[in-house]
């Protein structure tokens, strides 16, 4: 793994800075608090030094350490342990098994003299759960075997509250909430001290290795586990990271997201927590403190202490996109734009920023290690006047001065907000505002790293991986055509990101000239284009995308670029355009210049193509396709200027222009007159026009039919003598011609015999002969000169379709007639007459059918037509019978009604009363309905409807 620069070793105080030469202590410990930094001794001293940075021009940072005051605690043992609580203005101090507290700048012992006796290890609780804003957690190591102690510690005294046993000695501690995290002598455990339940974590020896106990987090902690493993482990138990792997005897750790800082012997080792891979290694030799304090990582020896200082992530992750080093730099990026601080992500060192918005504060204004966030202050004493009510106001700034306020929970109510430090929030609120202004860049830079890595990959040729980080980071898509020559429009205002997102010109240096790296890269940006183009990435800027597109596709002379024209696009014409004709793709320009309502160029163009002016073979039906295009075109004056062009090509499909048309547009612009006046000059067409005229449109004119017909009849006249066989092109024309004289009743009959009269048409004689009900002259055509037996009776049925069946008895006793009447071919007469009687005896009347036959012919002979004409008597004879006899039963029932109405009587008196008009009757005459209703006469007359009765009757 590379080696990645995450911080810098710098130091704060030297040996001479810390001690003199006649002192003899060393460093024992150090706490560090906003700009305060103590220093603890083995001869039992307490330094204070203030701290202050600076940054150099070149953007390292050093440490300038003033000495404030020192203190001797009065004892003889070293100082153990140093930790601030900033929000009551003291240190708390382990010295000699003793927990003391003393004024933060002052040093001073409280006058009460309140201490903590009997501890040999404490821990502040950050994630208090006392509810008490004016006092802090501390958790102790007893110095009774096998026991944690809980106290509650005030400006001036100390409260104990819990005493808990554990199952053996606990040799490190560190809490959250009610939780606790003990190194014991073998195992590491997570104990709730409120309930008492315990959690087993995994074995520890404690005779080989320190302890490591370190809360990172709300309810999490780093452990130094077996093997040489940085463990992690939440208050449930269970692992939410993969662990990282540092040295078997690290003496400290400390986090810095994303890293975990580890310090060894020899070396401090940085691990990310990302990828769980070691980053960098610093050489450190007898370093036996690490801690971190509100993201300043300390690190000290016995003579001197050292602040690592991170560089920031951006750097960090610009180094290693520098060095290609893309998914390491994505990692980072990623997992830090998740996991701190938006303000903290940026390229600015936060402490400073926090330190500039709380000078001057109070000391008990900066420390992390305060009052419980979540509580209210109180409504009287001398915080009033900063009453907090709902969330933190700036919290922002809370959480970078408080990590307890945890950003995946709301912004709870911060001590740090009370009193005056709410008031300098107030007086720096232009600073604050900077602060915010920087977080909503912080998705800026976060897409810049994305595109950068997208840069990268693409060089490499990693497509797919390039593709994604261009969605991702939200590429404005003309960064990646800039890299083509000459494919963004001249008439594109586009400038490169700045600072430049990559370090190429353009796609020639990318490739260092190799024409297959060129090809590759140029189908993924068509790939890309035309994902991307309907999306809403191409908003603002589809111009340059489609016209980009339509020349790569030009060039690489792909498929897709006919459909790209014939869809909706947005492809800037003047580029567009000579482009196309720069790559010869005509009939593409041809579509450019269509989609641009410019058809009359278009067509000039396709028509130059086909005229073999120009080349371009991506149609071979681009003849057809002019044709179909015209077809469609709603602009007349186009039609009519080609119409000659497509007709002289071929008349058959040049035609289409008319007859495909859509009716609604034949209505407009396109007069079949004109039309017609225009087909003169190519016969083809004029019969295909009059066909689609007559057989399609069906329009109901004597001239059109008339014209079509002559025409037919001129086709056959003209080819008859050159083809007495009848050719099959002769006889689909006269079948043709026939079925028009049969079919329409439009044409001039007349007109039409003159021209067949003589001309040896007999068949399309008889048909116009039956047009004018001539039907002998039709039938001798048919038998005596053709000969053609089923042509007669076919006209029978074709004549009598549609009429009454006496009409058509006529017509097959007119050809029965023939059939028998005087004429050559009597024997295949005879048969044919036999044919047609067997055939269609039901045609006849079978009485006078047997007058008219010749006496000769024997029964068997007209057996069919006889039994046919048998049944059908009987058939008629019965079918009469039945309906004789329904009327008799009908009859009958009405005789029983009247016999039954005749024999029942009627009482009339003079009170009886008509039910018309309510009036006595004045004599016996009355009209009776079956209801029993009785009437006047004259009543009835006028009213026909039964008075008072649901239904009416009849009279009786």
């Amino acid at each position: 793994m590379m080696s990645t620069k995450a911080f810098t070793l710098v130091p704060a105080i030297e040996r001479e800075q810390l001690l003199s030469d006649r002192d003899r202590g060393l460093l024992e410990c150090v706490e560090c608090c906003g700009r305060n930094l103590y220093v603890g001794t083995s001869d039992c001293f307490v330094y204070h030094f203030l701290l202050e940075e600076k940054t150099l021009p070149g953007g390292s940072a050093t440490f300038t350490a003033t000495r404030q005051l020192h203190r001797h605690l009065g004892f003889k043992k070293a100082v153990s342990e140093l930790r601030a609580a900033s929000a009551l203005s003291r240190l708390l101090v382990l010295c000699d098994g003793c927990i003391s507290l003393v004024h933060m700048l002052s040093l001073e012992p409280v006058p009460s003299g309140a201490r903590i006796k009997g501890a040999t290890a404490f821990a502040l609780n950050e994630n208090p759960v006392s509810g008490d804003p004016f006092c802090v957690e501390v958790c102790i190591i007893s110095v009774k075997r096998r026991t944690i102690q809980v106290f509650l510690v005030y400006e001036d005294r100390v409260q104990i509250v819990r005493e808990v046993s554990t199952p053996e000695q606990p040799l490190a501690v560190a809490v959250d909430g009610h939780f606790l995290c003990l190194a014991l002598t073998t195992q590491y455990i997570i104990l709730n001290y409120s309930t008492g339940a315990a959690q087993d974590l995994f074995p520890f020896c404690s005779e080989e290795r320190r302890p490591i106990v370190k809360r990172i987090g709300r309810q999490e902690f780093l452990l130094a586990g077996p093997g040489g493993l940085g463990m992690f482990a939440t208050v449930a138990g269970i692992s939410q990271r993969a662990p990282v792997r540092w040295s078997e005897n690290v003496i400290g750790a400390a986090v810095c997201f994303p890293y975990v800082v580890a310090l060894d012997d020899e070396f401090i080792t940085v691990h990310s927590m990302l990828d769980q891979q070691q980053k960098q290694t610093l050489p450190f030799k007898e370093g036996h403190i690490l801690q971190d304090f509100e993201g300043r990582v300390i690190v000290a020896t016995s003579k001197g202490v050292y602040i690592l200082v991170p560089l920031p992530l951006e750097k960090q992750i610009q180094d290693l996109l520098a060095s290609h080093r893309v998914e390491e730099a994505l990692v980072l990026a990623k997992g830090a734009r998740r996991n701190i601080p938006k303000e903290k992500f940026q390229d600015f060192d936060c402490s400073s920023q926090v330190a500039l918005m709380v000078k001057n504060l109070p000391v008990n204004a900066e420390d992390r290690r305060g009052p419980t966030a979540g509580t209210s202050w109180p409504e009287s004493g001398p915080h009033q006047a900063a009453l907090v009510a709902g969330p933190c106001p700036i919290p922002s700034l809370c959480y970078c001065l408080c990590p307890r306020v945890t950003r995946p929970e709301p912004p709870a109510t911060c001590h740090l907000c009370a009193g005056q430090a709410l008031q300098k929030h107030a007086e720096n609120r232009s600073e604050i505002s900077s602060v915010t202004d920087q977080r909503r860049g912080c998705w800026v830079m976060y897409r810049r790293i994305l595109l950068q890595a997208g840069f990268i990959q693409f060089a490499q040729l990693q497509f797919l991986e390039a593709k994604e980080l261009f969605r991702s980071g939200q590429l404005d898509v003309r960064e990646l055509i800039s890299l083509y020559p000459l494919l963004l429009p001249t008439s594109s205002s586009f400038t490169r990101s700045h600072p430049p997102l990559h370090e190429f010109a353009d796609l020639n240096q990318l490739t260092q000239g190799d024409q297959d790296k060129v090809a590759k890269c140029k189908r993924f940006l068509m790939s890309y284009l035309n994902e991307v183009r309907s999306t809403e990435v191409a908003n603002g800027y589809k111009e340059d995308i489609d016209t980009a597109l339509l020349k790569l596709y030009a060039e690489a002379d792909h498929d897709s670029l006919l459909d790209l024209l014939v869809t909706e696009n947005f492809c800037l014409l003047p580029d567009s355009a000579a482009w196309l004709e720069k790559h010869k793709k005509y009939f593409a320009l041809g579509l450019l210049y269509h989609y641009n309502h410019q058809d009359a160029a278009a067509v000039q163009l396709w028509v130059s193509i086909v005229n073999g002016d120009i080349q371009d073979s991506t149609r071979s039906d681009l003849y057809e396709y002019i044709v179909d295009f015209l077809t469609y075109s709603t602009d007349p004056d186009l039609v009519w200027r080609h119409a000659d062009w497509v007709l002289q090509r071929s008349q058959e499909v040049g035609v289409q222009v008319f007859t495909k048309r859509p009716l609604d547009e034949q209505q407009s612009g396109f007069n079949p007159d004109d039309i017609i006046s225009c087909l003169k000059k190519y016969p083809q067409a004029l019969v295909k026009y009059l066909e689609h005229l007559v057989t399609e449109r069906r329009l109901q004119k004597e001239e059109y039919h008339t014209h079509l017909a002559v025409l037919y009849l001129d086709e056959v006249l003209q080819q008859r003598p050159c083809t007495p066989d009848k050719d099959a092109e002769v006889t689909e024309t006269q079948a043709k011609l026939r079925r028009l004289l049969q079919e329409s009743d439009l044409y001039r009959v007349h007109f039409l015999m003159d021209r067949t009269r003589g001309a040896g048409l007999p068949l399309e004689s008889a048909i116009l002969h039956g047009k004018l009900e001539q039907h002998e002259e039709a039938l001798h055509i048919l038998v005596h000169e053709l000969a053609d037996f089923p042509a007669a009776e076919d006209y029978c049925l074709w004549r009598s379709e549609g009429r009454d069946p006496p009409y058509r008895q006529r017509l097959f006793h007119l050809l029965l007639a023939v059939y028998l009447g005087p004429g050559p071919a009597a024997p295949a007469r005879t048969v044919a007459a036999v044919d047609l009687l067997n055939r269609h005896a039901v045609e006849f009347d079978a009485a006078q059918v047997l007058q008219l036959l010749p006496g000769t012919w024997s029964v068997q002979l007209l057996r069919p037509f006889l039994m046919g004409a048998m049944r059908d008597s009987i058939h008629a004879r019965r079918t009469t019978q039945v309906a004789v006899g329904l009327a008799r039963s009908e009859n009958l029932i009405y005789k029983y009604d009247k016999m039954k109405l005749k024999g029942s009587s009627v009482r009339l008196s003079d009170k009886k009363l008509c039910q018309m008009c309510q009036n006595p009757f004045l004599e016996p005459v009355f009209v009776r309905y079956p209801n029993g209703g009785l009437v006047h006469t004259h009543c009835a007359a006028s009213r026909h409807t039964e008075p008072s009765s649901p239904s009416a009757g009849a009279r009786t």
